[in-house]
């Protein structure tokens, strides 16, 4: 495999999360009619493939495994948080209507943030060839600072609200606190080990929100 090509595997694997989510969604909700559902795996597939063209092949594979080693535990638990969260979604609108009842005004709004969310973090991914999904020190790839996390917060924050259910938003907002927690986690490891990061952040003080933190 060249270094420039797309790993054969990638294709089939955006497909394979594509069907899932429209797995989990429309069958916990025992209909296929709900227009939210559709509009926001439409988003996710658009991004997924907007990503396949314009991602560095090689930041693939490193998101993929990490300094070629498979993704730890604790990633595949954000995963299955991240399915739980749609299937609450898809539960709470198409059978239980616990917490369906967010204006479709607002569902609106918040598919539009979730949706502009991805522009950030697809050119985050796309001009920095080493946003990786592990927090490590690249020293065998270099490293540039990206603001990935600000637009990953954005979208969890949105997500549940653009699917139409507070119940599903409120579980995805335990995300939040993993963003927040990798973030400072991250800052901590770099000014320890990276050298110039610390002078670096000294000139551009905030992490994820301008004059917040």
């Amino acid at each position: 495999m060249t270094q420039d090509r797309m790993p054969r595997s990638t294709v089939p694997a955006v497909l394979l999360m594509m069907v899932l989510c429209a797995v989990v969604l429309f069958g916990t909700a025992g209909r296929d009619d709900i227009v939210e559902f559709w509009c926001w795996i439409a988003v996710l597939a658009t991004v997924s493939v907007i990503s396949l063209l314009v991602v560095d092949p090689d930041l693939v594979r490193e998101r993929a495994r990490p300094g070629g080693k498979p993704l730890p535990p604790r990633y595949w638990l954000v995963a299955l948080l991240f399915l739980v969260h749609l299937g609450v979604a898809g539960l709470d609108r198409g059978r239980l209507h616990w917490s369906d009842n967010i204006p479709a005004w607002l569902r609106a709004v918040a598919l539009l943030l979730f949706a502009s969310a991805w522009v950030p973090f697809v050119w985050a991914m796309h001009a920095n060839r080493f946003f990786s999904s592990a927090v490590r020190i690249q020293r065998e790839r270099g490293f540039v600072r990206h603001p990935g996390y600000a637009t990953a917060l954005v979208a969890v924050l949105t997500s549940g609200v653009a699917l139409g259910s507070w119940l599903s938003a409120v579980i995805g907002w335990i995300g939040v606190p993993i963003l927040l927690w990798r973030t400072w986690f991250e800052d901590r490891m770099l000014r320890a080990e990276l050298p110039g990061y610390a002078e670096y952040a000294a000139r551009v003080p905030s992490r994820l929100l301008p004059g917040v933190w």
